[in-house]
């Protein structure tokens, strides 16, 4: 009986403790939508990323034409003929796969580039919502935008506009 009645107070005790909590929503892709520095931000990254694509395909469009070329004429080449295209495809595709990793591997220009454009403006917001959830006593903000868990949440614990309106941007 003692174990039931030290149970049930404890159920009790947890239960009090969760519904002190507050909870809030952001959304994120709303909040950064609003920001134009990061909207001038992206169009940069997708330009840079359309030129350094179009560099790796001409790359991989001259190993083709090697490779079809020597596929053609295979048959009337000499050993040293037939290794040396063979070789100068090799040296295309390495080429190609090189560029690829300079621009899009984990430490190429493109990584790079979202560093210095798009992380300064993600911190400023990340700031922001920390103020925002500070100054109303939220203990938890979840993103709506990338929580595939929240099916439905009420717009009134929604602090986006909140949050905008600490970054200097009104809506």
């Amino acid at each position: 009986m003692k174990k039931f009645v030290t149970l049930t107070l404890m159920i009790f005790a947890v239960g009090f403790a969760a519904n002190a909590q507050k909870f809030a929503l952001i959304d994120m892709e709303y909040i950064l939508g609003a920001i134009p520095a990061y909207e001038r931000a992206n169009e940069q990254l997708n330009q840079n990323s359309t030129v350094w694509q179009n560099e790796i395909e001409g790359v991989i469009n001259q190993a083709q034409s090697l490779y079809n070329a020597y596929q053609s004429q295979a048959g009337s080449l000499s050993d040293a003929d037939r290794s040396r295209r063979e070789e100068e495809i090799i040296n295309k595709e390495r080429e190609a796969n090189e560029l690829r990793r300079k621009y899009f591997g984990p430490e190429g220009e493109m990584a790079k580039l979202q560093n210095n454009l798009i992380r300064p403006i993600e911190d400023e917001v990340y700031n922001a919502v920390k103020a925002v959830s500070e100054a109303g006593g939220y203990d938890v903000v979840v993103d709506r935008a990338s929580a595939t868990s929240v099916i439905f949440a009420n717009p009134r614990i929604d602090i986006s506009n909140e949050v905008l309106a600490r970054l200097g941007y009104s809506n």
